[in-house]
């Protein structure tokens, strides 16, 4: 038997090589090299911002990306994945948290659909030990449940999955828009697109070793590379 078969057999025994489940249409998206924006730096008073520390292995800081007022709202232009808050911004209890993204040109700085959306349960924000969990959306219908703690972990999956509450863009270069929330009530936490509920997890599921101290914190909001969005109306609503 040939060696290059040889290996490929005991890959497979040892379960080395990933099982597809999906269709050939889902396949994994080629990776993008971070951009470095422009004039970058943050511009909105009282706000701080911390890069994914992948990103700053890499040499990149803050800078890279830019966070500035634009409207009624704040532009965000990526760079590197980041997440921006203003530690006077807290939630505790049940509480929602809320914001509005405009994406003017889908996939305008990207070769392929980039997330963003807000975060709740943010602790030791702008160290190497921060914590936090997130819901984006993509503007292809996808949506991601994410958090970190301070290491990455997943809610519904590592590349998240399509509702029909996510809004599409027409077509790369058009404008897109999603309205998303978390939500905190008793032992359960939400992300609503949209205004519908998109997913729902037991609280027990991200309050736990490794993952988040407790649903209360600082929020914000979260974008990944290479992305470009105004946000408006950012707000934590009681019951």
């Amino acid at each position: 038997m040939p060696v290059s078969i040889r290996l490929a057999c005991f890959a497979l025994l040892c379960g080395s090589l990933p099982v597809v489940a999906q269709a050939p249409a889902a396949a994994a998206a080629p990776q993008e090299t971070n951009r470095s924006v422009a004039n970058g730096g943050i511009t909105v008073s009282g706000w701080q911002g911390q890069i994914d520390s992948s990103a700053e292995k890499q040499g990149q800081t803050i800078k890279d990306a830019k966070f500035a007022p634009e409207g009624a709202g704040m532009r965000v232009t990526t760079g590197p994945a980041v997440s921006y808050w203003n530690p006077s911004n807290t939630a505790s209890g049940d509480y929602t948290v809320s914001a509005t993204f405009n994406e003017p040109k889908f996939m305008n700085l990207n070769t392929h659909p980039h997330p963003y959306g807000v975060f709740i349960s943010g602790s030791d924000l702008g160290t190497p030990n921060a914590s936090m969990l997130y819901c984006a959306a993509y503007g292809n219908g996808n949506f991601i449940v994410r958090g970190f703690g301070p290491e990455p972990f997943q809610l519904n999956g590592r590349r998240g999955e399509a509702n029909e509450a996510v809004h599409k863009a027409a077509a790369p270069g058009e404008p897109v828009t999603q309205t998303i929330a978390l939500s905190v009530k008793g032992d359960k936490v939400s992300c609503s697109i949209n205004g519908t509920v998109v997913g729902t997890y037991n609280k027990s599921d991200v309050v736990a070793s490794g993952k988040l101290k407790s649903t209360d914190g600082i929020y914000g909001i979260r974008f990944a590379h290479n992305t470009d969005a105004i946000v408006t109306d950012l707000k934590v609503t009681k019951p």
